[in-house]
């Protein structure tokens, strides 16, 4: 076996879910402290507060604005973060991550209360860290994913719909990125299972994306956004849980080098992980030779707004080297038995924006 400790989280989704969180965490103790971005405690905290019985929120608390290390250690040296019994992370992924970090070096219990459906981070056990500058850091592998992730899908719906939007263009690069990644990898049990969860994650997102986008324009949730939220939050979260631990990293390869290369211009920095994201799925697909999903996940861009084109994340031809020099050196440029080359990654990121043009 590869490994033989997995811990995945429980969830739950729904308008009560706030009302339902006491039982789950009153058996971890007695004593909180909210950590989230600003926006999302103004959104929600209070709302979970007035619903938590027996449950003392001692505390919220602004998690820094990324997830730097910088910002775990003001974390853990707050005195209200250090005498509360659980951590209830509060926003979107980079404050779920910095909240992993910092329950980890604390050693207590976290729970996630999502705010946005932007990416799987409040699921899983992996943490995107970043420099002071906003360029990728590396990987932190917490020794298990949240307890439990409280998804109030009104919260999200009334979210703005950037974030929706962001969570499609990330949650779509699931299915390619690890099927591509285990494809000739020799599977245990877990991988196995990695595999066939990653088959569950792109056609939800095609299938009820544009009926998602609707519900969070009218600001009311609906079973479409729903089945969205659930695939971002949780179906790319269990995967992966099973697909990326310290001692192996199928979770990402050619749509996330693209982000992470992207990462170094500042200009991409005003710009949602998951738009990013967004286009290196089609780099992907096309890379990969697989020229009918990408129609389709083209057209399906051209519905949704998601970017098609360099232009559309602020990039340009002339900033290829550098992306792609960064792109070569991060966890996600290494797929077993498959070869990767920088010249044809370049290819494909020029053959996507010339594609793109001709949709707009």
């Amino acid at each position: 076996m590869k490994r033989s400790f997995v811990a995945l989280p429980d969830y739950m989704i729904g308008e009560d879910v706030y009302q339902k969180a006491s039982v789950i965490l009153k058996k971890y103790g007695q004593t909180a402290v909210i950590i989230g971005g600003k926006t999302a405690m103004a959104a929600a905290a209070e709302k979970l507060i007035k619903e938590l019985n027996g449950i003392d929120v001692l505390g919220q608390v602004w998690f820094g604005g990324d997830s730097t290390y910088e910002n775990v250690d003001m974390l853990t040296a707050n005195e209200t973060v250090k005498k509360a019994d659980m951590i209830l992370a509060m926003g979107g992924g980079k404050c779920c991550d910095t909240c992993k970090v910092t329950a980890e070096r604390l050693e207590k219990p976290l729970f996630t209360f999502p705010t946005i459906s932007s990416n799987c981070a409040p699921c899983t056990a992996l943490a995107i860290m970043y420099n002071a500058d906003g360029s990728f850091k590396n990987n932190f592998y917490s020794s298990r994913p949240p307890v439990c992730v409280f998804i109030n899908d009104q919260i999200i719906a009334e979210a703005p719909i950037k974030y929706l939007q962001a969570g499609i263009g990330d949650a779509l690069s699931k299915e390619p990125e690890v099927a591509l990644a285990l494809r000739n990898v020799k599977l245990d049990q877990n991988l196995m299972v990695g595999k066939c969860l990653c088959g569950a994650c792109s056609e939800p997102l095609l299938q009820f994306g544009e009926e998602a986008m609707k519900s969070c324009e009218a600001k009311k949730t609906s079973e479409a956004l729903q089945e969205v939220a659930l695939c971002i939050i949780i179906s790319t979260g269990l995967v992966s849980n099973m697909t990326v631990c310290p001692e192996f990293y199928y979770n990402t390869n050619l749509a996330h080098c693209f982000y992470y290369g992207a990462t170094i211009f500042p200009v991409s920095h005003k710009y949602l992980h998951g738009f990013l994201v967004a286009y290196g799925v089609l780099v992907l697909l096309d890379y990969d030779g697989q020229t009918e999903m990408r129609d389709r996940v083209l057209r399906f861009y051209k519905n949704t707004g998601l970017p098609m084109t360099l232009a559309e994340v602020g990039l340009r031809e002339e900033n290829l080297p550098f992306l792609i020099d960064k792109a070569t050196k991060v966890p996600g440029w290494h797929v077993e038995g498959y070869d990767l080359s920088a010249d044809k990654f370049k290819d494909a990121i020029l053959h996507i924006d010339a594609l793109g043009k001709a949709m707009n």
